[in-house]
């Protein structure tokens, strides 16, 4: 009873005591709670915010790189213009292939107006709390920026690329005009002379002459000089194919009879040969050596059956002792088209093809302009 007594005495003595600390403690609990809820609130505003300025800058990265990749594919579309032209180089620049199936820890993110960009996947975060999410978008933040990384890196070398191939068509239009003028001046011909003629039907319009565009990428700078090159590859092209430097039969050339002095095949006597024989079969295609317009296509005494084609520039060619004449007289006839057929008609001792060249009307030897041919590899 005197334990009892002490120790209900004690109790209703403190009771007032112990009941004010654990209020205490309880509101100062509750108030550090507040507190850390307000901190993580904070820190989740100051993640939002961060994140929607880092998705915005992404965007606009984004955009960027779509822009530049729509600049690089209609270079690529140019450049493809220009390969059909130059044969050696037929390098079409195509921008890397899309990707096909995503793998998991990729996912698409769509940029709202052209399309979608290939972002890493958000990792999955066993945190169920603002910091666990933190960490989720710094990781994301990581991600697209190493996405973005390599797009641009990607886009980098797709410019250099196409740079050189730009360099490697202007030096192509370039060596293959120098080629061409080393072989018209070794001819005496005036280099950039268009044939007789020769005008390419179907276009028109006002003359505008051509400028460097200003302000213009070296991109651009560089194709404005590749277009120079081209037209002056063009206009050297068409005065080559004027010029009789092809071989009027198939196959390779067997000589029966050279230009000059020779025994009359008939008298013996000496006698002045204004053409070369060439070993063919009876009934073989003979083909213009050049672009040009037929003046004669008949029977002209020993030549037999003869065609005659003028190329322009004093420049002619004669094809004689034919079986067949396959054109007449004013038509217009390409280099490598058929003008008649291998015979032995007129004065002739068996089937041949006597074949002439003519300056201003004189015969030259035509092998001047036949052995340049394996010069022009590539370019006739």
């Amino acid at each position: 009873m005197g334990i009892w007594t002490i120790t209900t005495a004690t109790y209703f003595a403190f009771r007032e005591d112990v009941l004010t600390r654990l209020i205490a403690r309880q509101t100062e609990m509750q108030f550090g709670y507040e507190d850390r809820i307000a901190e993580l609130r904070a820190r989740v505003d100051r993640i939002t915010s961060r994140q929607l300025l880092d998705q915005e800058q992404y965007e606009q990265k984004v955009e960027q790189i779509l822009r530049r990749q729509e600049t690089l594919e209609s270079r690529a579309n140019t450049l493809g213009g220009l390969s059909d032209v130059t044969s050696s180089i037929r390098q079409r620049v195509r921008p890397a292939p899309a990707e096909t199936s995503a793998p998991s820890r990729f996912k698409l993110i769509p940029t709202g107006k052209k399309g979608a960009f290939l972002v890493p996947r958000e990792p999955e975060s066993p945190l169920g709390n603002a910091s666990g999410n933190a960490q989720l978008n710094i990781a994301t933040a990581t991600g697209m920026t190493g996405a973005i990384a390599k797009a641009q890196a990607s886009l980098d070398r797709m410019e250099r690329k196409q740079a050189t191939t730009l360099d490697l068509i202007e030096e192509n239009y370039q060596s293959r005009a120098q080629q061409i003028r080393g072989v018209l001046t070794a001819l005496g011909v005036q280099a950039g002379k268009a044939a007789k003629g020769e005008r390419i039907a179907g276009l028109g319009g006002p003359f505008v002459a051509a400028r460097e565009p200003k302000d213009a990428s070296s991109f651009d700078r560089q194709l404005y000089r590749i277009g120079l090159a081209r037209i002056e590859y063009n206009n050297l092209t068409r005065t080559l194919n004027s010029i009789p430097v092809r071989k009027p039969l198939d196959g390779e050339i067997e000589l029966m009879s050279g230009f000059g002095i020779r025994q009359d095949p008939f008298t013996g006597a000496p006698a002045m040969h204004t053409g070369i024989d060439l070993h063919g079969r009876p009934g073989e295609a003979v083909r213009t050596s050049a672009d040009g317009t037929v003046t004669a296509a008949g029977w002209s005494g020993g030549y037999g059956r003869v065609v005659d084609i003028d190329h322009g520039g004093g420049l002619s060619t004669r094809y004689a002792h034919l079986s067949a004449i396959d054109v007449q007289v004013g038509q217009r006839i390409k280099a490598g088209q058929m003008v008649g057929r291998l015979g032995s008609t007129g004065r002739s001792t068996g089937p041949h093809l006597h074949y002439e060249t003519r300056v201003n009307g004189e015969a030259v030897d035509p092998h001047k302009f036949l052995r340049v041919e394996t010069k022009l590899a590539g370019l006739i």
